[in-house]
């Protein structure tokens, strides 16, 4: 008994070992690749720049690279024109997003719209249906009070019908005979 109580512990030690190492392991891996990536990029002797070739073209700083970067500091007139195209580019990506937002919001809106036409719809079936359930609940609650009234006046139909003769099972009346009646 020992032995086995031992061995499930070993086991469920294990089992919590590797599901540390499964819900930990990608995260370490990236950050250690990140962190070396880094290391490698700081030993990296910089690059020449050419600032010649850079003057007539602009691009915005976020696609650019440190070299540009450097390039476009001494020059002031290619400094100015990158900004300028850098607040133009923010300018349409912000009225981009304005206008994706204001159709995802007129999406939802109809959505919503519709969703409330189904809710009503659904409503109104629901509605129509516990009306329909009260009334045959209703009509259950009378035909069961008709079933009881209909139970005791054959109750005593049955006993005046023993008082008079009849039995049950049988096919001919046991009606005593009065002499002194006379048919007309």
């Amino acid at each position: 008994m020992a032995r086995y109580t031992a061995a499930l512990k070993i086991g469920l030690a294990l089992l919590g070992l590797s599901m540390a190492g499964y819900i930990l392991g990608p995260p370490l891996y990236w950050h250690l690749t990140e962190a070396l990536a880094a290391v490698s990029a700081s030993s990296c002797p910089s690059c020449p720049c050419e600032c010649s070739t850079y003057s007539a073209v602009t691009i915005p700083k976020e696609l650019s690279n440190a070299s540009f970067a450097d390039c476009a500091k001494h020059d002031p007139e290619v400094n100015e024109d990158t900004e300028k195209n850098y607040a133009e580019l923010l300018t349409e990506e912000l009225k981009l997003r304005e206008a994706e937002s204001l159709e995802k919001h007129k999406r939802a809106d109809m959505g919503l719209l519709e969703a409330k036409k189904v809710t009503s719809s659904y409503q109104k079936e629901a509605d129509k249906c516990n009306s329909g359930m009260e009334t045959c609940e209703e009509a259950r609650e009378k035909a069961e009070l008709a079933l009881a009234e209909q139970k005791k006046l054959t109750s005593r139909w049955e006993e005046r019908a023993r008082q008079k003769g009849w039995r049950e099972g049988s096919t001919k009346p046991n009606v005593k005979s009065k002499s002194n009646v006379q048919v007309a």
